[in-house]
């Protein structure tokens, strides 16, 4: 099962909207069909945009091959701006555009360097996830009881996932763990995904509703919470699903270490703190209905974030492919940079 690839110059991609009912590829053939999946959350998770994003830019360079340098470059700009504001707060998109885009701007065969970055990207963000299992894992201990919210595995990667990485890691080595999935509203990427993927994988999960977090923690032995990223700014505040702010809150409360795993990529060092991190708001629609059933009171106000800031003080650990980063965030952010 493969989240996305580039395949026979064509980005093939599971539509994550439909699952877990029905495991479905679309076959994107044009940047427009890669948008408006990425807009409507037929492939999410912050490493898994930008690798589709990557993809759609060097989809752009392979349908334009035979125009000149200009016109190709032309287009691929064109193609940059649409992909780039499709979603505002993960960070690994425009890390991965900007990437492809400079190195076409810079090469003489602007096909094959395009074609060729968003292959790399592709290939380190699979690399990445494996080094963050393998790192995450040593944090596990045999019978522990693990929280996470939203989807961070290998459905929002290109490949073996970030948080669900860790845990999968630490399965695979033997270790008895249990997981319990917040449901994640309002598009219930813990319910559907994360437990999707956990079955898969043979790992004992138990979906709870988000507000059953606090309940978990004091009655069922949580002994640590992993969750994913969107973008962490150099001081480690961090960006994620809504609703992981609150788990951070209560996990300070109970005593039970957080940690965030995510890939380098999504580090932004061009912000100081989570105030600079932009947070998307999505449709009002994603709260009224259910199945096409109105479930909100006509009338009501509706306010759906998609994601909110947990604060670097609530953060026991970054879990990355350079290791496990620590506070003070901002000198550890700057190491794991340099090595």
């Amino acid at each position: 099962m493969k989240t996305i690839e580039f395949k026979d110059s064509r980005v093939v991609l599971i539509d994550q909207t439909l699952l877990p009912l029905e495991l479905k590829y679309i076959e994107c053939e044009n940047v427009e069909c890669i948008a408006e999946a990425i807009e409507n959350l037929r492939i999410r998770g912050a490493p898994a945009i930008g690798v589709a994003a990557a993809f759609g830019l060097a989809l752009t360079a392979l349908q334009n091959s035979r125009e000149s340098r200009g016109k190709i470059l032309s287009e691929l700009e064109k193609s940059y701006e649409r992909l780039k504001k499709t979603r505002p707060t993960a960070v690994n998109l425009l890390w991965a555009l900007d990437r492809v885009i400079e190195k076409a701007r810079n090469s003489n065969n602007v096909v094959e360097a395009a074609v060729k970055e968003a292959l790399r990207i592709y290939h380190e963000d699979i690399d990445a996830s494996k080094k963050i299992g393998e790192y995450g894992a040593a944090l596990i201990e045999d019978g522990d009881i693990i929280l996470t919210h939203c989807n961070a595995g290998s459905l929002a990667t290109a490949g073996f996932g970030t948080a669900l990485g860790v845990i999968r890691a630490a399965w695979r080595q033997g270790k008895k763990i249990r997981v319990f999935a917040g449901e994640t509203r309002p598009l219930l990427q813990g319910a559907r995904l994360t437990a999707f993927e956990l079955i898969y994988e043979g790992i004992p999960v138990t979906v709870i509703t988000d507000s059953t977090a606090a309940f978990v923690m004091k009655n069922y032995g949580i002994t640590k919470i992993i969750v994913g990223a969107d973008r962490i700014a150099v001081n480690g505040d961090t960006a994620n699903k809504i609703g992981t702010y609150g788990v951070a809150v209560l996990a300070k409360e109970h005593k039970i270490p957080f940690y965030v795993a995510a890939p380098l990529s999504t580090i932004d060092l061009s912000i100081s703190s989570g105030r600079e991190i932009p947070i998307e708001f999505r449709n009002k629609r994603e709260i009224e209905f259910i199945n096409e059933k109105r479930i909100v009171a006509e009338g009501a106000e509706v306010l759906n974030p998609a994601f909110d800031i947990t604060p670097h003080e609530y953060i026991a650990g970054i879990i990355t492919e350079k290791g496990v980063l620590r506070a003070p965030f901002e000198k550890s952010i700057k190491r794991a940079f340099k090595s």
